[in-house]
């Protein structure tokens, strides 16, 4: 019973008796509890719990309950349910590794037609700000999504418009003059 294990966990503060008496239980039925053997199942688990975090760490942290179920069963023939070396697995604080769904970010609509190459993939214009490039990313973070967003000026004389991070993502904006320009050395970038 819990009270009794209450009783185990407060004795070193408080008198048997008294905690008996508060609780509404008998002390013998507490010493009773205390000088009974743990379960069988309590043993079971105990020495299954061992072999679970075993596999677990043999396996690098990488299993989860299938699968070191999987591996008790058929590599070590030990008969157990897949719900029972999962709880075993919680209470030992173990978990596997799992992916995560990747979600689509950007849907290209198939009729439409793609942008046209207007530098016909030659990025060395023949002067500064003749061909400027952008990129945009977008990551998960704690705090919610993040948005970079870095332009950059091709030509040797490099300067970087940008970089901008931020919590929305930005719109552009094909006038220049509305950017704000920083000098960038080119072996940093």
């Amino acid at each position: 019973m819990s009270c009794y294990r209450l009783i185990d966990t407060e004795k070193a503060h408080h008198q048997v008796s008294r905690l008996c008496r508060v609780l509404g239980v008998a002390r013998a039925g507490y010493s009773a509890w205390a000088s009974r053997p743990p379960p069988d199942r309590m043993v079971e688990d105990a020495l299954l719990g061992n072999r679970i975090r075993e596999l677990h760490a043999r396996r690098r942290g990488i299993y989860g309950a299938p699968r070191i179920h999987a591996e008790l069963r058929l590599g070590l023939d030990i008969r157990v349910g897949r719900k029972r070396v999962a709880r075993l697995l919680r209470e030992h604080r173990l978990q596997g590794v799992h992916r995560r769904r990747r979600h689509a970010t950007t849907r290209r609509d198939p009729r439409a037609s793609p942008a046209p190459d207007l530098v016909e993939r030659d990025f060395t214009p023949p002067g500064p700000d003749q061909l400027w490039v952008a990129d945009i990313t977008q990551q998960r973070t704690g705090e919610g999504w993040r948005y970079l967003a870095v332009i950059l000026d091709t030509s040797p004389a490099a300067s970087l418009a940008g970089p901008w991070l931020s919590t929305c993502a930005p719109s552009w904006s094909s006038t220049r003059s509305i950017w704000p320009s920083v000098s960038v050395d080119r072996r940093r970038v």
